[in-house]
């Protein structure tokens, strides 16, 4: 009966407001549900928060406040910032409503009906920040047991308690991995699971009788379930389990299509989640897509170090579609991501505002002032013409295959690759000397640039929503949603009649970029001699340098610098990363763009001209001194280690 596409986000703990990670998780279920309805699918996207437990009841004892007051009083500081980051979900899900602890108590009662469920004594160490036990298998210390999770110290309690039967779940927790390969996406993680389960599961403990601010257990009011049982079943209440009015509702949306989830939370959702459903009679999720952790300028976000970002701040400052653009362009759901004003200065300025916004910005200007804001298709493209709407094509095959892995960094890594195509035939024309001397052919160049921003709009448009509304505006197109609107702009010939319309510019250059003279200078004095003696190293030493062969996607100049280069490198599952190089006068950006080259990956990161360079292009010299990038001879996948 599955009619809709359904993704959720984790529920979040209302102990302290929203940050720059939640947002994170939050963007990326927005981007998957925008992309579906784009697609023509009826879409159902939850998110909430996660209003039980332990660590609450003591964050409202600190705030002098009960426990409902307290989570009653940090709602709004969710709901404000998923407001102001336009993220589209359907319902707002609170895990203190009557109709989640219905059915919550419905689920345990069910396992306990059926004989998953038994009471037993548990003894053991307790982390209350995670609200989570720490298995004996991960305890290294019986003097000081840190939460494997947070690392801080944890409790060691003793209670009576209800044992979920999770090991009688163990060989159809593996069988279901290995028929289900995609189960768990990047595959690291998917590895991490299923070596977790191979090492033996035991019976978890699913109530408290210490933790009275929860769900009551079903018939035993001494006891509340824990909360990550209770939390979990927050996927199934929303959509009304457990409320027989909306039987045919839930049938109809699941099983979730996407659970989004931090890799921290890992364990719970795709070893436990799971099992407790496969134990209940219900359909399993599709895919859990879990995404590391953001650090802030390397390190670690905390209060400590005042590093918090409140996104809030950040929108107030940037925009909101240039940080949503950022997050998922400059951090790769498949590691660990760092945060830097620097890093999102530098993204808005070279591939928004110059590559995207002033390509629009051009194209509409030459057009008023030639007369010709009304274009129409020629009747027959150019040879040149047609090479950009191939590469469209291209672009947008390429674009759907990395959504469909949900690798949202080489997704839009496409889009600038594709830019860069658009930008180098509009200068290649010059539209602005065709305006005087070949009318035809000027407005050829425009309805190329037009089309080619048309389905750029589109295929960025879950990510910068109100943008590209204001993009397709400047096109003069007003959209209205009912078709899958990609199937329809790839099998679009061209032939759409554009009326432009004059804009403010889309984005706004920040001008609080950084810049290193220092760091040039000493670049540029950088001598090309060869040392007369070469000295010998061990294997060992040369076994520390990782080379890695990587697709330069988009490369542009350095500010202030003769010489330097900064390129956008495409390193497939290892991710996207900035390299400079000084190799400005000895080549064409058109020439290297696209290109497979090798780089040192594994180098240390160093500023260059106030930008930090992520790795180092390997070249040799000409016999003139001028540097040859080294490059395969044949295309390999992006990301393979040389031996």
């Amino acid at each position: 009966m599955k009619k809709t596409f359904y993704v959720t986000t984790p529920i979040y703990y209302v102990n302290a407001k929203p940050h720059l990670g939640s947002l994170y998780s939050t963007l990326i279920a927005d981007v998957i549900a925008r992309w579906q309805m784009l697609k023509g699918e009826k879409t159902f996207f939850l998110t909430g928060t996660d209003e039980h437990g332990q660590k609450v009841a003591q964050a409202a004892h600190q705030a002098g406040k009960s426990p409902q007051e307290f989570v009653d009083s940090i709602i709004p500081a969710f709901k404000s910032v998923w407001e102001r980051y336009d993220i589209a979900y359907n319902i707002f899900m609170r895990t203190t409503l009557a109709s989640h602890k219905q059915g919550a108590q419905q689920l345990v009662a069910q396992l306990l009906k059926q004989g998953d469920v038994y009471k037993s004594l548990y003894e053991g160490w307790y982390c209350v920040s995670c609200e989570t036990f720490v298995t004996n298998k991960d305890i290294t210390d019986t003097d000081t047991v840190l939460c494997t999770t947070c690392g801080r110290p944890t409790t060691h309690v003793a209670e009576e308690t209800y044992f979920f039967k999770l090991s009688a779940y163990q060989e159809k927790l593996l069988q279901w991995y290995k028929d289900n390969p995609h189960f768990i996406t990047p595959k690291e993680r998917s590895h991490e699971i299923i070596n977790f389960v191979e090492s033996g599961l035991k019976d978890i403990s699913i109530s408290r009788t210490t933790v009275p601010w929860g769900v009551p257990f079903p018939d035993d009011s001494v006891h509340t379930i824990y909360v990550w049982v209770e939390a979990l079943c927050n996927y199934i209440t929303a959509i009304g389990y457990g409320d027989s009015a909306k039987q045919q509702e839930f049938n109809t949306i699941w099983p979730a299509d996407v659970h989004v989830v931090g890799k921290d939370i890992i364990r719970f959702h795709a070893v436990y989640w799971p099992a407790l459903l496969m134990a209940a009679g219900l359909a399993l999720p599709k895919r859990f897509l879990v995404h590391g952790w953001i650090t802030v300028d390397k390190q670690k976000m905390s209060k400590s170090l005042g590093n918090v970002i409140d996104p809030i701040t950040l929108c107030d400052e940037y925009g909101v579609d240039p940080v949503r653009y950022f997050l998922l362009k400059h951090i790769p759901i498949t590691q660990d991501g760092n945060f830097s004003y620097a890093d999102l200065e530098q993204c808005i300025t070279s591939e928004l505002a110059n590559n995207l916004g002033n390509l629009l910005n051009r194209m509409v200007m030459l057009a008023e002032k030639n007369n010709s804001m009304s274009i129409d298709a020629p009747q027959q493209f150019s040879p040149e013409a047609l090479k950009v709407h191939a590469a469209c094509i291209d672009m947008m095959h390429t674009y759907d295959r990395h959504m469909q892995d949900y690798y949202f960094h080489l997704a839009l890594n496409e889009i600038l690759h594709f830019l860069h195509i658009v930008n180098a035939y509009f200068h290649a024309n010059e539209p602005w000397k065709l305006a005087k001397t070949n009318m035809p052919a000027f407005k050829e160049v425009l309805s190329v640039v037009a089309h080619s921003l048309r389905a750029v709009a589109f295929y960025i448009m879950p990510v910068m929503p109100e943008k590209m509304r204001e993009l397709l505006q400047g096109l003069g197109i007003t959209y209205t949603q009912d078709t899958d609107i990609f199937e329809t702009l790839r099998l679009d010939n061209w032939n759409q009649p554009f009326t432009l319309v004059t804009l403010l510019p889309l984005f706004t250059k920040p001008d609080t970029l950084m810049n290193d003279e220092k760091t040039v200078s000493s670049i540029a004095q950088q001598t090309t001699q060869e040392p007369v003696h070469e000295s010998t190293i061990e294997f060992s030493d040369w076994a520390k340098v990782v080379l890695r062969i990587g697709t330069i996607t988009s490369a542009e100049p350095v500010d202030n610098s003769d010489k330097l280069l900064r390129m956008q490198v495409d390193f497939g599952t290892f991710g996207l990363r900035q390299i400079l190089a000084g190799i400005k006068p000895f080549c064409a950006i058109e020439d290297i763009v696209g290109t497979q080259t090798v780089f040192v990956y594994n180098l240390k990161p160093r500023k260059m001209a106030g930008l930090e360079s992520q790795g180092m292009l390997l070249a040799g010299k000409d016999e003139k001194g001028a540097p040859t990038i080294i490059r395969p001879i044949s295309t390999v996948p992006n990301g393979t280690q040389l031996q």
